[in-house]
């Protein structure tokens, strides 16, 4: 009788009067459903469940759905949320499902954490949204409430995300018959709960009841400042603008890198004292740019040129190619050192410190180690890799090793690719006993190029341009 009583209150958020709204979050009445709950929806839902809202995950991976509602906390990069995890699990405010026909039609708050990758062609993949949106249209209940997190190009949500669930019979109509509003997420991996409970948050809405129903939701769960945004577009606009941005200067900085090798310069240097201007804004070099963000992002951009039948994103277009070219000189450093050592590369052991597309966290997504590994494999006799969050497992084809020296015996070359902590502070003394040949390729800056030298290396880096 009670869950017939709850399902007859529930679905009815959009009907009410903003006034309404306060007592409603008050009481802990409203029912979410987060969709996709990954890297950025699990804690997400987390956040959720942790005010006291019944929550529910709805993923189509069994597996993972399976293992959460087992109690396993599958973000360990993620700690500060695996004590949430732990009581929300426990107190039943949160629960996972591969079914939406059992979690849509029960929940007011529909919020979509979905990912938005490139296919082969660069070309953004929206598939897991047109898919959702699409069932959305046969299970969403009149007056739900829909935000959307993911990450889009501007005009996506206006378009092909209403018209999908409106669906072609109009049965039910946006701004009518259920809100839209974005709240593009701006979590940094491995920080995702300092950002959530710190960083300004981007609304907006198709209406003002969508907006301000969102608006109030997330101040009441997050407690962060809100930045309203006057339409959908603009918001979806931000986020891009914000990570190409990066993706550009990024870009830059690699340029100069390259060419300050040929000077005899060393880009941290230059960069170190570079930053003491006031409206210098430091971003550095590395072996290129990964994860589900940046690249995605200037993309996406790409994308909308492509769809205007414009030709205007040169800069945009040049950063991808200098930031997709790092991998290639990350293995023309190798060549030169190996060069100076009278070692032929088809001959060579080369191990991989780092595969994570970034410093302590265990994810891989359009990593620069993938390129760099491919590459190494159509050259050199063997290719070892070591990350420690990845130990004894299958990543790109290749079994990673189970520890450092295991990767490093009798080794040729080691290439430094990914800056996690435990790299900061090599033993190079030890190391270069291990190895066969001592030589060192610095990709992120964190090697001193005078010590690895006086322990004996033949030492190269990204920027690092040193007679």
């Amino acid at each position: 009788l009670k869950k017939l009583e709850k399902m007859s209150e529930t679905n009815n958020i959009y009907s009410q009067k903003s006034e309404n709204l306060e007592t409603i979050l008050h009481d802990k009445s409203l029912t979410f459903c987060i969709i996709g709950i990954g890297r950025v929806g699990l804690p997400t839902a987390l956040s959720f469940a942790k005010s006291g809202f019944e929550t529910i995950g709805l993923d189509i991976n069994s597996n993972l759905v399976n293992s959460i509602n087992s109690g396993n906390y599958p973000l360990p990069d993620e700690p500060m949320f695996g004590e949430i995890f732990d009581t929300v699990i426990k107190n039943k405010k949160f629960r996972a499902t591969t079914s939406l026909e059992e979690s849509i039609p029960n929940s007011d708050v529909i919020i979509l954490c979905l990912p938005t990758p490139m296919d082969d062609e660069n070309i953004p993949d929206y598939s897991a949204l047109e898919s959702v949106s699409k069932n959305l249209n046969k299970f969403l209940t009149k007056n739900s409430l829909v935000i959307v997190e993911s990450t889009v190009e501007p005009g996506f949500i206006e378009n092909e995300f209403i018209q999908n669930i409106e669906g072609h019979d109009k049965t039910k109509i946006a701004a009518q018959d259920f809100g839209v509003a974005v709240c593009p997420e701006n979590a940094n991996p491995g920080e995702i709960y300092h950002d959530f409970t710190n960083l300004p948050r981007l609304v907006a809405g198709i209406d003002e009841k969508s907006f301000q129903f969102t608006h109030d939701i997330y101040k009441h769960v997050f407690n962060v400042k809100l930045i309203t945004m006057p339409n959908c577009r603009s918001a979806n606009a931000v986020k891009l603008t914000t990570n190409v941005f990066r993706d550009i200067n990024i870009a830059f900085v690699n340029e100069l890198a390259i060419l300050y090798e040929k000077l005899g310069i060393d880009i941290w240097t230059v960069l170190e004292a570079a930053k003491n201007k006031y409206n210098f804004q430091i971003h550095l070099p590395g072996p290129g740019v990964g994860g589900p963000c940046l690249p995605v992002n200037s993309y996406q951009f790409l994308n909308t040129e492509r769809k205007l039948g414009a030709n205007i994103l040169n800069i945009i277009r040049a950063a991808r190619n200098t930031n997709e070219y790092m991998s290639k000189h990350v293995i023309s450093l190798l060549h030169d050192s190996l060069k100076e050592k009278n070692i032929k590369i088809e001959d060579s052991i080369v191990t991989v410190l780092g595969i994570s597309y970034k410093p302590n966290v265990n994810d891989v997504q359009i990593a620069p180690s993938k390129e760099i590994i491919s590459l190494l494999k159509k050259e050199t006799s063997e290719v070892r890799i070591f990350d420690p969050f990845f130990r004894s497992k299958d990543v790109f084809s290749h079994q990673t090793a189970a520890n450092l020296n295991e990767a490093l015996e009798n080794s040729d070359a080691l290439l430094l690719v990914t800056a996690h902590d435990e790299f900061r502070n090599l033993d190079l003394e030890k190391i270069k006993e291990i190895m066969r040949n001592p030589i060192l390729i610095d990709c992120q800056g964190i090697i001193d190029s005078k010590k690895a030298k006086l322990s004996g290396f033949t030492f190269k880096g990204i920027g690092r341009g040193e007679f």
